[in-house]
Protein backbone atom coordinates (compact mmCIF):
# COMPACT_ATOMS: atom_id res chain seq x y z
CA UNK A 1 0.00 0.00 0.00
CA UNK A 2 2.76 2.30 1.01
CA UNK A 3 4.46 1.85 -2.32
CA UNK A 4 1.28 2.22 -4.35
CA UNK A 5 0.85 6.00 -2.49
CA UNK A 6 4.59 6.86 -3.28
CA UNK A 7 3.96 6.11 -6.38
CA UNK A 8 1.07 8.02 -6.70
CA UNK A 9 2.77 10.73 -4.86
CA UNK A 10 5.51 10.43 -7.33
CA UNK A 11 2.67 10.72 -10.40
CA UNK A 12 1.05 13.91 -8.58
CA UNK A 13 4.77 16.13 -8.66
CA UNK A 14 5.29 15.28 -11.91
CA UNK A 15 2.01 16.42 -13.24
CA UNK A 16 1.88 19.73 -10.86
CA UNK A 17 5.52 20.42 -12.02
CA UNK A 18 3.93 19.99 -15.96
CA UNK A 19 1.40 22.59 -14.98
CA UNK A 20 3.80 25.02 -13.88
CA UNK A 21 5.58 25.07 -17.21
CA UNK A 22 5.98 28.57 -19.33
CA UNK A 23 5.74 28.37 -22.80
CA UNK A 24 7.54 31.63 -23.26
CA UNK A 25 10.83 30.29 -22.04
CA UNK A 26 13.24 27.62 -23.43
CA UNK A 27 13.49 24.50 -21.66
CA UNK A 28 17.42 23.85 -20.36
CA UNK A 29 19.75 26.25 -18.46
CA UNK A 30 20.96 29.35 -18.97
CA UNK A 31 25.00 29.20 -18.20
CA UNK A 32 25.52 31.58 -21.31
CA UNK A 33 23.90 34.23 -19.79
CA UNK A 34 26.07 34.20 -16.76
CA UNK A 35 29.48 33.39 -18.78
CA UNK A 36 31.83 36.81 -18.84
CA UNK A 37 33.39 38.39 -21.73
CA UNK A 38 37.01 37.18 -22.68
CA UNK A 39 39.51 39.80 -21.96
CA UNK A 40 41.34 40.85 -25.09
CA UNK A 41 44.38 39.69 -25.48
CA UNK A 42 47.55 41.44 -24.34
CA UNK A 43 50.65 41.22 -26.07
CA UNK A 44 53.86 42.36 -24.59
CA UNK A 45 55.70 44.95 -25.35
CA UNK A 46 58.52 44.39 -28.73
CA UNK A 47 56.51 41.34 -29.81
CA UNK A 48 54.02 41.20 -33.40
CA UNK A 49 50.24 41.24 -32.81
CA UNK A 50 49.46 37.80 -34.30
CA UNK A 51 46.95 37.17 -37.03
CA UNK A 52 43.44 37.83 -35.96
CA UNK A 53 40.23 37.15 -38.86
CA UNK A 54 36.86 38.86 -38.10
CA UNK A 55 35.10 36.83 -40.07
CA UNK A 56 32.70 35.31 -37.22
CA UNK A 57 33.41 38.21 -34.91
CA UNK A 58 30.46 39.61 -33.33
CA UNK A 59 29.72 43.58 -33.00
CA UNK A 60 29.85 44.64 -29.55
CA UNK A 61 27.45 47.29 -30.97
CA UNK A 62 24.22 45.65 -29.81
CA UNK A 63 21.05 46.13 -27.81
CA UNK A 64 21.90 45.29 -24.39
CA UNK A 65 18.73 45.77 -22.45
CA UNK A 66 16.87 43.82 -24.09
CA UNK A 67 15.77 40.08 -21.74
CA UNK A 68 18.54 37.27 -21.69
CA UNK A 69 18.43 34.02 -20.51
CA UNK A 70 15.12 32.95 -18.57
CA UNK A 71 13.45 36.29 -19.95
CA UNK A 72 13.57 35.70 -23.23
CA UNK A 73 10.45 35.28 -24.81
CA UNK A 74 10.91 31.90 -27.11
CA UNK A 75 7.43 31.80 -28.70
CA UNK A 76 7.10 32.20 -32.67
CA UNK A 77 6.33 35.13 -33.89
CA UNK A 78 2.27 35.90 -34.58
CA UNK A 79 1.15 36.23 -38.57
CA UNK A 80 -1.64 37.40 -40.23
CA UNK A 81 -3.23 34.20 -41.91
CA UNK A 82 -4.51 35.10 -45.01
CA UNK A 83 -7.11 32.11 -45.71
CA UNK A 84 -10.19 34.24 -47.39
CA UNK A 85 -10.58 34.46 -50.92
CA UNK A 86 -8.57 37.22 -52.63
CA UNK A 87 -6.86 38.65 -49.15
CA UNK A 88 -3.48 40.00 -48.87
CA UNK A 89 -1.31 41.27 -45.98
CA UNK A 90 1.44 44.19 -46.51
CA UNK A 91 4.92 43.26 -46.82
CA UNK A 92 7.59 44.69 -44.01
CA UNK A 93 4.24 45.44 -41.64
CA UNK A 94 3.94 44.25 -38.46
CA UNK A 95 0.66 45.55 -37.76
CA UNK A 96 -2.61 43.51 -37.70
CA UNK A 97 -3.99 44.32 -40.80
CA UNK A 98 -4.72 42.55 -43.77
CA UNK A 99 -6.60 43.32 -47.21
CA UNK A 100 -9.68 42.23 -48.65
CA UNK A 101 -10.03 42.26 -52.43
CA UNK A 102 -13.38 42.06 -54.22
CA UNK A 103 -15.08 38.50 -54.25
CA UNK A 104 -18.82 38.63 -55.03
CA UNK A 105 -19.57 40.84 -57.45
CA UNK A 106 -23.28 41.62 -56.08
CA UNK A 107 -22.34 42.45 -52.39
CA UNK A 108 -20.97 45.49 -51.13
CA UNK A 109 -17.25 44.74 -49.91
CA UNK A 110 -17.15 46.98 -46.82
CA UNK A 111 -20.60 46.24 -45.65
CA UNK A 112 -19.70 42.41 -46.10
CA UNK A 113 -16.61 42.47 -43.99
CA UNK A 114 -18.57 44.40 -41.03
CA UNK A 115 -21.39 41.78 -41.27
CA UNK A 116 -18.30 38.95 -41.01
CA UNK A 117 -16.96 41.19 -37.83
CA UNK A 118 -20.44 41.74 -36.28
CA UNK A 119 -20.97 37.84 -36.62
CA UNK A 120 -17.58 36.73 -35.60
CA UNK A 121 -18.21 38.53 -32.25
CA UNK A 122 -21.56 37.33 -31.79
CA UNK A 123 -20.30 33.98 -30.93
CA UNK A 124 -18.90 35.11 -28.07
CA UNK A 125 -21.70 37.36 -27.65
CA UNK A 126 -19.91 40.34 -27.45
CA UNK A 127 -20.92 43.72 -28.12
CA UNK A 128 -20.21 46.00 -31.66
CA UNK A 129 -20.30 49.69 -31.66
CA UNK A 130 -19.78 52.15 -34.01
CA UNK A 131 -17.80 55.24 -32.68
CA UNK A 132 -17.30 57.41 -35.75
CA UNK A 133 -19.87 59.35 -38.03
CA UNK A 134 -18.71 57.48 -41.41
CA UNK A 135 -18.99 53.27 -40.31
CA UNK A 136 -14.90 53.07 -40.12
CA UNK A 137 -13.95 53.07 -36.86
CA UNK A 138 -15.37 50.36 -34.38
CA UNK A 139 -14.74 49.02 -31.00
CA UNK A 140 -15.72 46.07 -29.21
CA UNK A 141 -16.99 45.18 -25.83
CA UNK A 142 -14.63 43.18 -23.27
CA UNK A 143 -13.55 39.47 -24.02
CA UNK A 144 -13.25 37.87 -20.87
CA UNK A 145 -11.50 34.67 -20.40
CA UNK A 146 -10.83 32.65 -16.54
CA UNK A 147 -8.50 30.11 -15.93
CA UNK A 148 -9.89 28.13 -13.04
CA UNK A 149 -8.22 25.83 -10.76
CA UNK A 150 -9.30 22.75 -8.70
CA UNK A 151 -11.48 19.86 -8.57
CA UNK A 152 -15.54 20.12 -8.12
CA UNK A 153 -16.94 21.15 -5.76
CA UNK A 154 -14.01 23.22 -4.58
CA UNK A 155 -13.12 24.93 -8.16
CA UNK A 156 -12.14 28.74 -7.87
CA UNK A 157 -11.07 31.18 -10.36
CA UNK A 158 -7.44 31.29 -10.64
CA UNK A 159 -6.75 33.91 -12.92
CA UNK A 160 -8.51 36.40 -15.07
CA UNK A 161 -8.23 38.43 -18.58
CA UNK A 162 -9.83 40.57 -20.05
CA UNK A 163 -9.20 42.55 -23.65
CA UNK A 164 -11.02 45.36 -25.60
CA UNK A 165 -10.31 46.19 -29.15
CA UNK A 166 -10.91 48.99 -31.82
CA UNK A 167 -11.26 47.44 -35.52
CA UNK A 168 -10.42 50.30 -38.29
CA UNK A 169 -11.63 49.74 -41.64
CA UNK A 170 -9.62 51.39 -44.44
CA UNK A 171 -11.99 51.37 -48.20
CA UNK A 172 -10.26 52.64 -51.75
CA UNK A 173 -11.85 55.01 -53.45
CA UNK A 174 -13.09 52.40 -55.64
CA UNK A 175 -14.70 50.27 -52.63
CA UNK A 176 -13.11 46.97 -54.59
CA UNK A 177 -10.53 46.88 -51.79
CA UNK A 178 -11.31 47.50 -48.36
CA UNK A 179 -8.27 47.18 -45.37
CA UNK A 180 -9.38 45.70 -41.27
CA UNK A 181 -6.67 46.26 -38.89
CA UNK A 182 -7.29 45.25 -35.18
CA UNK A 183 -5.74 47.36 -32.30
CA UNK A 184 -5.91 46.39 -28.22
CA UNK A 185 -6.72 49.75 -26.30
CA UNK A 186 -7.70 48.04 -23.24
CA UNK A 187 -6.16 45.81 -20.91
CA UNK A 188 -7.00 44.11 -17.47
CA UNK A 189 -5.43 40.83 -15.99
CA UNK A 190 -5.85 39.50 -11.94
CA UNK A 191 -4.39 36.71 -10.51
CA UNK A 192 -2.91 35.77 -7.21
CA UNK A 193 -0.36 38.02 -7.21
CA UNK A 194 -3.17 41.22 -8.26
CA UNK A 195 -3.92 43.10 -11.24
CA UNK A 196 -2.24 44.69 -13.41
CA UNK A 197 -3.65 46.53 -16.57
CA UNK A 198 -0.23 46.21 -18.93
CA UNK A 199 0.62 43.75 -20.97
CA UNK A 200 3.91 42.53 -22.77
CA UNK A 201 4.20 43.86 -26.02
CA UNK A 202 4.52 40.81 -27.76
CA UNK A 203 1.27 39.68 -25.92
CA UNK A 204 -0.37 42.64 -27.08
CA UNK A 205 0.73 42.05 -30.90
CA UNK A 206 -0.37 38.12 -30.54
CA UNK A 207 -3.74 39.12 -29.14
CA UNK A 208 -4.44 41.79 -31.89
CA UNK A 209 -3.01 38.98 -34.51
CA UNK A 210 -5.51 36.37 -32.98
CA UNK A 211 -8.19 38.61 -33.00
CA UNK A 212 -7.64 39.71 -36.45
CA UNK A 213 -7.45 35.55 -37.95
CA UNK A 214 -10.60 34.69 -36.39
CA UNK A 215 -12.38 38.04 -38.24
CA UNK A 216 -10.82 36.15 -41.67
CA UNK A 217 -11.68 33.06 -41.00
CA UNK A 218 -15.39 34.42 -40.36
CA UNK A 219 -14.67 35.96 -43.67
CA UNK A 220 -13.82 32.94 -45.20
CA UNK A 221 -16.84 31.07 -43.88
CA UNK A 222 -19.46 33.73 -45.12
CA UNK A 223 -17.93 33.86 -48.42
CA UNK A 224 -18.63 29.78 -48.45
CA UNK A 225 -22.07 30.55 -46.93
CA UNK A 226 -22.55 32.81 -50.04
CA UNK A 227 -21.30 30.33 -52.60
CA UNK A 228 -23.25 27.61 -50.93
CA UNK A 229 -26.27 30.11 -51.89
CA UNK A 230 -25.91 30.41 -54.88
CA UNK A 231 -25.00 27.10 -56.02
CA UNK A 232 -28.59 25.98 -54.44
CA UNK A 233 -30.10 28.87 -56.51
CA UNK A 234 -28.95 28.15 -59.38
CA UNK A 235 -29.36 24.64 -58.60
CA UNK A 236 -33.21 25.45 -58.38
CA UNK A 237 -33.71 28.18 -60.56
CA UNK A 238 -36.30 27.77 -63.20
CA UNK A 239 -34.82 28.63 -66.86
CA UNK A 240 -37.67 27.52 -69.11
CA UNK A 241 -41.46 28.38 -68.09
CA UNK A 242 -44.57 28.95 -70.39
CA UNK A 243 -45.07 31.57 -71.89
CA UNK A 244 -45.90 33.62 -75.62
CA UNK A 245 -43.87 34.39 -78.69
CA UNK A 246 -44.41 37.76 -80.23
CA UNK A 247 -47.26 36.45 -82.28
CA UNK A 248 -49.17 35.41 -79.27
CA UNK A 249 -48.18 31.37 -80.28
CA UNK A 250 -47.59 29.91 -77.42
CA UNK A 251 -43.89 28.98 -76.39
CA UNK A 252 -41.13 27.65 -74.36
CA UNK A 253 -39.15 30.92 -72.52
CA UNK A 254 -35.92 30.64 -71.71
CA UNK A 255 -33.46 32.29 -69.90
CA UNK A 256 -30.16 32.46 -72.53
CA UNK A 257 -30.21 34.77 -74.94
CA UNK A 258 -31.26 33.04 -78.70
CA UNK A 259 -27.20 32.72 -80.12
CA UNK A 260 -26.45 30.64 -77.40
CA UNK A 261 -29.31 28.86 -77.01
CA UNK A 262 -29.50 28.04 -80.77
CA UNK A 263 -25.61 27.05 -80.67
CA UNK A 264 -26.76 23.96 -77.98
CA UNK A 265 -30.27 23.03 -79.13
CA UNK A 266 -28.44 20.00 -80.84
CA UNK A 267 -27.37 18.75 -77.43
CA UNK A 268 -31.44 18.60 -76.62
CA UNK A 269 -32.42 16.61 -80.04
CA UNK A 270 -29.98 14.59 -79.78
CA UNK A 271 -30.77 13.30 -76.34
CA UNK A 272 -34.13 13.18 -77.08
CA UNK A 273 -35.25 11.53 -79.58
CA UNK A 274 -34.91 14.13 -82.49
CA UNK A 275 -32.74 14.17 -85.89
CA UNK A 276 -31.98 16.98 -87.35
CA UNK A 277 -32.96 17.35 -91.20
CA UNK A 278 -32.72 21.19 -92.20
CA UNK A 279 -31.99 24.27 -90.48
CA UNK A 280 -32.69 28.12 -91.26
CA UNK A 281 -29.92 30.04 -89.36
CA UNK A 282 -31.20 33.03 -90.72
CA UNK A 283 -34.56 32.91 -89.20
CA UNK A 284 -33.26 30.51 -86.47
CA UNK A 285 -35.14 27.35 -87.54
CA UNK A 286 -34.75 23.98 -87.05
CA UNK A 287 -36.29 20.88 -89.14
CA UNK A 288 -36.58 17.48 -87.20
CA UNK A 289 -37.89 14.13 -87.59
CA UNK A 290 -38.90 12.87 -84.14
CA UNK A 291 -39.28 9.27 -83.09
CA UNK A 292 -39.66 8.08 -79.74
CA UNK A 293 -36.87 6.91 -78.19
CA UNK A 294 -37.24 3.25 -76.48
CA UNK A 295 -35.61 2.09 -73.31
CA UNK A 296 -34.59 -1.31 -72.91
CA UNK A 297 -34.42 -3.86 -69.79
CA UNK A 298 -30.87 -3.13 -69.58
CA UNK A 299 -31.30 0.75 -69.52
CA UNK A 300 -33.61 0.50 -67.10
CA UNK A 301 -31.41 -1.82 -65.00
CA UNK A 302 -28.14 0.61 -65.81
CA UNK A 303 -30.21 3.78 -65.10
CA UNK A 304 -29.29 5.12 -68.59
CA UNK A 305 -32.89 5.45 -69.75
CA UNK A 306 -33.76 9.44 -70.64
CA UNK A 307 -37.46 10.88 -69.65
CA UNK A 308 -39.49 10.41 -73.00
CA UNK A 309 -41.17 13.69 -74.86
CA UNK A 310 -44.43 12.56 -75.07
CA UNK A 311 -45.39 13.68 -78.68
CA UNK A 312 -46.44 11.86 -81.67
CA UNK A 313 -43.82 10.32 -84.08
CA UNK A 314 -43.23 12.63 -86.74
CA UNK A 315 -42.03 15.86 -88.58
CA UNK A 316 -41.63 18.92 -86.24
CA UNK A 317 -40.26 22.68 -86.61
CA UNK A 318 -38.59 24.50 -83.47
CA UNK A 319 -38.14 28.26 -83.58
CA UNK A 320 -36.42 30.74 -81.84
CA UNK A 321 -36.97 34.19 -81.08
CA UNK A 322 -34.86 36.64 -79.15
CA UNK A 323 -36.92 38.33 -76.50
CA UNK A 324 -33.72 40.93 -75.02
CA UNK A 325 -31.45 38.05 -73.42
CA UNK A 326 -34.56 35.64 -73.14
CA UNK A 327 -34.89 33.08 -75.83
CA UNK A 328 -39.01 31.84 -77.22
CA UNK A 329 -38.93 28.33 -78.49
CA UNK A 330 -41.91 27.70 -80.26
CA UNK A 331 -42.80 24.18 -81.63
CA UNK A 332 -44.45 23.45 -84.69
CA UNK A 333 -46.22 20.33 -86.35
CA UNK A 334 -45.60 19.13 -89.82
CA UNK A 335 -48.43 21.72 -90.95
CA UNK A 336 -47.02 24.80 -89.69
CA UNK A 337 -49.50 25.05 -86.72
CA UNK A 338 -47.76 26.12 -83.49
CA UNK A 339 -48.95 23.06 -80.67
CA UNK A 340 -51.13 24.65 -77.92
CA UNK A 341 -50.06 25.12 -74.61
CA UNK A 342 -52.05 22.34 -73.13
CA UNK A 343 -49.32 19.99 -74.62
CA UNK A 344 -46.68 22.09 -74.11
CA UNK A 345 -47.44 21.95 -70.24
CA UNK A 346 -47.97 18.24 -70.91
CA UNK A 347 -44.08 17.67 -71.65
CA UNK A 348 -43.08 20.65 -69.44
CA UNK A 349 -41.23 18.08 -66.97
CA UNK A 350 -39.47 16.65 -69.82
CA UNK A 351 -38.61 20.04 -71.98
CA UNK A 352 -37.36 22.12 -68.90
CA UNK A 353 -34.51 20.62 -67.54
CA UNK A 354 -33.38 19.99 -71.26
CA UNK A 355 -33.68 23.48 -72.38
CA UNK A 356 -32.03 24.33 -69.58
CA UNK A 357 -28.44 22.96 -70.24
CA UNK A 358 -27.65 23.28 -66.10
CA UNK A 359 -24.62 21.12 -66.50
CA UNK A 360 -23.35 23.15 -69.44
CA UNK A 361 -23.11 26.88 -68.54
Amino acid sequence: MNRKIFYFSLLSVAVASCGTLNNKQAVGDFEYANQKEAKVLAIPTGLDKPFQADTFAITDKINKDGPVGINVDVRAPSLVLPIAASTRVENNSALARVWFDQVLEDNDLQGFIVEALKAQLTTGNIELKQVDDDGLVYESDWFLTEVEEGTWPFKSIASSESLRYRYLIESKSHGRSVALQVELIDYMKTDKSGGSKKIDLIDQQRAEMNMLNEVISQVDYQYRLKQQENRLLRANQKFVSLGENSKSEAAYIVEISADLLWSNLPLFFEDHGFSIEDLNETDKVYFVDYVQPESSLWDSIWGDDLPVVDLPNGKYQFKLESLDEKSSVTIYNDQGTALPASTLENIFEVIEPGLSFKDAF
